[in-house]
């Protein structure tokens, strides 16, 4: 691109979004807002997230104490019935809420920045570096990733902290592959071209050009991961890979499952927990996939 010095290629680039981004944003919140699915979505898992927040301090209950006699059905004195120790299901579930979110979230957010960083320096620099970067991510991504933290919380701990990490760094190959395929795109693009030609620094134009433009798919994505991401911590959880002085759905599920035939209530209440929160993060990216297409904007 050549430019003149009585041209100031910068308002091509100055905003990330080439076209009007509130706009944009304005297009893509009205479209979400009439996928009722969606909307419907976000609002139980507004309630979700709520119920984990508040609930615990509500009810002051502790989800380890023996409240009545083992394997009472509910409504014998209890909402839910209690498990083969005595224990309250519905106390367990209230309180497995926080715990199964904030390992989910939190293994999420690092599993995202891990895999944002290593995409877009690769998408974004190519050659040496997108191959060298390209065969780490290979190696994790041929790796069963349930398994690979498995192993890790196996082999080191099973406290949250742990949990978090092995959650974290065996599931961000996908945002690195989808981050790179992005910036390969983009970088190329005209408004990028006159930023670079105003000298603006390569982190400006990750950061401040590129990223911003490559965040539709990426939201999809990290969305998405947050469900995959409560199916693997429940998953440790009912292998009794996680720690064990906190409550979660998937310890629930684990520590009942050889009554499942004489108190089915012990597990199929944290099992309908864990289905309800993943089918609503389903919802809201699929919601969020409609919005973010051009096609269905009319654009």
């Amino acid at each position: 691109m050549n430019v003149t010095p009585d041209q100031d290629p910068r308002p091509f680039a100055v905003e990330p979004f080439p076209e009007r981004p509130e706009i944009w944003w304005q297009e893509a919140a009205r479209m979400f807002y009439t996928n009722k699915a969606a909307v419907l979505g976000a609002a139980s898992l507004a309630f979700i997230v709520l119920v984990g927040a508040f609930g615990p301090v509500i009810l002051d209950a502790d989800p380890f104490e023996i409240v009545g006699a083992p394997l009472k059905q509910p409504g014998e004195g209890t909402v839910l019935g209690t498990d083969y120790l005595g224990r309250d299901v519905f106390t367990g579930i209230i309180h497995g809420v926080r715990t199964t979110l904030a390992i989910a979230i939190t293994a999420t957010i690092f599993a995202v920045f891990v895999g944002i960083s290593i995409g877009a320096v690769a998408g974004f620099y190519g050659g040496k570096i997108d191959n060298a970067l390209m065969r780490v991510t290979e190696f994790f991504q041929v790796l069963p990733p349930l398994v690979f933290a498995m192993v890790i919380v196996a082999v080191f701990s099973h406290d949250l902290v742990t949990v978090i990490i092995a959650i974290g760094i065996t599931t961000w190959t996908t945002e690195a592959r989808l981050t790179r395929a992005e910036f390969l795109k983009i970088k190329e693009r005209e408004y990028v071209t006159a930023e670079r030609a105003v000298g603006a620094t390569d982190r400006r134009l990750m950061l401040r050009v590129i990223l911003p433009n490559a965040l539709p798919p990426l939201i999809i994505a990290v969305t998405l991961r947050v469900g995959i991401s409560v199916i693997y911590e429940a998953a440790l959880s009912f292998l009794g890979l996680t720690d064990p002085d906190v409550m979660t759905w998937g310890k629930m599920i684990g520590l009942s499952r050889d009554f499942f035939f004489e108190a089915w209530w012990t597990v199929t209440f944290p099992g309908a927990a864990i289905l309800l929160t993943v089918l609503c993060i389903a919802l809201i990216g699929d919601g969020l996939n409609d919005a973010f297409n051009p096609k269905l904007r009319g654009r």
